[in-house]
């Protein structure tokens, strides 16, 4: 498609002040697509409305997708994980999480969320998929370890910055805690943390996952009313999801140590 000299400027000369316009007005999805979407747009006799709107939605996608792939990137998630890539048919002792979960209503209405289950059974998977799936939808999230957030705190107590600590963790929308139940904690390492839940209570979501149901509880927070009172925190109006005994991620292992003998 070339443009007639009495028109205007040249179609390469277009091309170059479309190219400078785009990194002045920082828009590098257009400046990468123009060429492409110009083209589509003679090919298809779009109106110059359509191919304007063609040109800015393609932007507009770009910027939602990058900022959703920073968001997910601050949350510093130990690995990738989707509803998608979970395999509900290998685990059929896993419950799949209502579609209440996966939209994140929870998370807007600041509901907690707990997913109990044995080793293997695809816990940390569905709170890693579900942190991943709220950070995509703009929420805050951040993700720790049971063990780690709970050093952190205690440390912060030491250096009198806990009040700051536990706010910062209060703000966030979504808390996800990782692998709580692995270790039993003193009992002011558990005060610590029920500080937190406290904070965050009504107001923002914490989803935990634990390899212990709540009945073993007693061996992670040693003193039965502190740990009833945690419970409490983590399932009033909340969910509750069990993960099973039946590890789906043994089963694999078994299925290719068989494939390659």
């Amino acid at each position: 498609m070339t443009t007639p000299h009495h028109r205007g400027m040249t179609e390469q000369a277009a091309q170059a002040s479309i190219d400078q316009a785009c990194r002045m007005l920082r828009l590098p999805s257009i400046r990468a697509q123009f060429p492409d979407l110009a083209e589509a747009a003679a090919r298809d006799q779009m109106s110059y409305l359509g191919f304007l709107a063609e040109l800015l939605m393609a932007e507009c996608d770009d910027r939602a997708r990058r900022r959703s792939e920073r968001r997910i990137k601050a949350v510093q998630f130990p690995r990738d994980k989707s509803l998608r890539a979970f395999d509900f048919d290998a685990n059929p002792t896993s419950t799949p999480p209502p579609s209440t979960l996966a939209t994140c209503e929870w998370v807007k209405k600041g509901q907690p969320l707990c997913l109990i289950g044995d080793s293997g059974t695809g816990k940390s998977h569905l709170l890693i998929a579900l942190g991943t799936e709220a950070a995509m939808k703009g929420y805050r999230v951040r993700y720790t370890l049971a063990t780690k957030l709970v050093n952190e705190l205690v440390e912060a107590a030491d250096e009198k910055a806990l009040a700051k600590t536990v706010a910062r963790y209060g703000r966030v929308d979504l808390l996800c805690i990782d692998e709580l139940g692995y270790m039993e904690l003193d009992r002011h390492g558990a005060e610590l943390l029920f500080q937190v839940l406290t904070e965050r209570e009504e107001k923002n979501s914490v989803a935990i996952a634990s390899n212990e149901s709540f009945s073993g509880w007693t061996r992670t927070f040693t003193d039965p009313r502190l740990c009833a009172a945690i419970v409490d925190r983590l399932t009033f109006a909340g969910n509750i999801l069990e993960t099973g005994t039946d590890s789906y991620r043994l089963a694999q292992t078994r299925a290719r140590a068989e494939q390659v003998s």
